[in-house]
């Protein structure tokens, strides 16, 4: 099963969020409250395509090639 991170939503200005993870199926509903105080919390997206690298922009590739761009020595 995947893990997945929620945070708390702030009730008034100035309190902090508290992030945590809970392990799902992928198949269950996100959670909407917490589950030991019941306040109220939105699951956060983390990693995807953006963050490994990839990019839908559609942008040129950085000059001397490939994703790591130039000065790596892998091309």
């Amino acid at each position: 099963m995947p893990t997945y991170v929620y945070e708390t939503i702030p009730q008034f200005e100035g309190e902090p969020t508290k992030r945590f993870e809970v392990r799902q199926s992928m198949k269950d509903a996100a959670l909407t409250q917490h589950p030991d105080s019941g306040q109220p919390i939105r699951r956060v997206p983390i990693g995807g395509t953006g963050i490994m690298g990839g990019s839908s922009s559609g942008g040129s590739m950085p000059s001397g090639g490939g994703s790591c761009g130039s000065g790596c020595g892998c091309h």
